[in-house]
Parts: C-alpha cells; sequence; structure tokens
C-alpha cells in the first residue's frame, strides 16, 4: 500500500509519500481552506503514487472526521469531504495524534505540540487519546496555550517563554504519569535545555504516524492484536 501523508500547519503544509520516497511543504496561512489544501496537495503529488492519504489536522476530530473548525486556519473543514477530493480512502486525525503515533516507543507517553498553540496527546500501550490540554487555566487567568504558544513567546520573550515551558512540561508530565515526553511543533526547537525525560521530535514523526494510521490502526470497538494502534475519538 501507497500511502500519502499532509501534515497541515498553520504556517506549513508538509507532504510525504512512501512510495518514492517524496516529500513536499507549502505556505499555509490562517485562511487557508480545504479546498485550497486539497487542490494544493493534488497538484504537488500528481505523479506521486498512492493508493490512500492520512492527514493531521490542527484542530478537533472525531470518528465522522473534522469536528470543530481550526482557529488557525480558515473555514469550511467541519463535515468536508476528504475521500471524494481525493478520491481514494483517507483518514483524518488531529495533528498532535498524527506526530504522537510516530513518536512513541513504548510505555506511557505524553505528547507536547508547541506551535501557534498547545497540542496535546498520550498513549499507552498503543492505545491513543487525544487531549485538549491547551484549555486549562493558570494562575494568571491565561490558558497555557496562551501562554506557551506563539503568541506567548513573542510576548514574554525568549527566558520567561522557556522557564513557562519547562514548568508546564513539569506539571502535565506528572499529572498524566507519563514516562516520557515528546516536544513537536515549530516552537520545540527553542526548548533548551530539555527538562528531564524529555525528548524533541521532528517532522519525521508526522510521516510514521500518517503510516502507521493505516499500517496497524483500529476501531476502538474492535478486538485488536498484540501491536495494533487503538485512536479514542
Amino acid at each position: 500500500m501507497n500511502i500519502l501523508v499532509v501534515d497541515v500547519g498553520g504556517t506549513q503544509v508538509k507532504l510525504f509519500a512512501t512510495a518514492g520516497p517524496h516529500s513536499a511543504r507549502f505556505d499555509s496561512s490562517p485562511t487557508l481552506t480545504p479546498e485550497q489544501l486539497t487542490t494544493q496537495v493534488r497538484d504537488l503529488t500528481r505523479d506521486w503514487p498512492h493508493d490512500v492519504v492520512s492527514i493531521g489536522i490542527p484542530g478537533p476530530v472525531d470518528r465522522r472526521g473534522v469536528s470543530g473548525e481550526p482557529g488557525n486556519l480558515g473555514d469550511g473543514w467541519v463535515a468536508f469531504d476528504f475521500e471524494q477530493a481525493f478520491e481514494r480512502p483517507v483518514r483524518v486525525v488531529n495533528d498532535a495524534v498524527l506526530q504522537a503515533l510516530g513518536a512513541y516507543h513504548g510505555g506511557r507517553m505524553l505528547f507536547l505540540g508547541l506551535g501557534t498553540g498547545l497540542g496535546s496527546t498520550l498513549v499507552s500501550e498503543h492505545v491513543v487519546v487525544p487531549l485538549e490540554l491547551g484549555c486549562i487555566p493558570i494562575e494568571t487567568g491565561e490558558t497555557m496555550a496562551d501562554v506557551v504558544g506563539s503568541d506567548g513567546r513573542k510576548r514574554l520573550g525568549q527566558d520567561q517563554w522557556l522557564a513557562k515551558v519547562q514548568r508546564v512540561i513539569d506539571v502535565l508530565k506528572e499529572a498524566t504519569f507519563a514516562d516520557y515526553v515528546v516536544l513537536g511543533g515549530g516552537n520545540s526547537r527553542h526548548v533548551d535545555p530539555l527538562p528531564s525525560d524529555t525528548q524533541r521530535g521532528g517532522n519525521e514523526d508526522a510521516f510514521e504516524g500518517g503510516v502507521r494510521l493505516w499500517e496497524d490502526l483500529v476501531e476502538p470497538h474492535d478486538r485488536p492484536s498484540a501491536k495494533a494502534w487503538r485512536v479514542v475519538r
């Protein structure tokens, strides 16, 4: 099976195909619609062999598809028919889920995506649980996403932002009983030094996650094998 992976971010859309391999990227924007996305992806991947498509969206996703409009993209994502647009089977998950799937290597892992906001996913024993930890309020009345996201970094400056990020990582790791934390997103490169039991992920995690969506994924009501993935949606 040849798989096309589409990782949709607030600033860039990254593409990868298992046949080749091929990779490409193009700019995203706050006005990007799913129609514009699928048109650009199809134009760029016209000559890439692919049988199925994996998509990571920076917004809420349930078993029916995108269930809420992403805050950093245009409108029209809810109930959009990606299978019709790509003329192939498509599986859609939250972008943090896509990266967490690829980054997981055993135990209980907490994934935190440091980008426009704060993406979050917990993985344990091949069960993937999407989270919305960014909405948790902190003592200032802001949310965690307000503080550790891109706007928070611009407002606070690197030193204060880094201290807040390190504190958030420590608190969330303890709260979720995670064995380790993986940081993704464009701002993860600014976290230096890394807190203990924390590692930095990369674009390759999203691509690996997109592959795993098709190789091992089963639905929650199915009886999985020991190595199958289950995404709680």
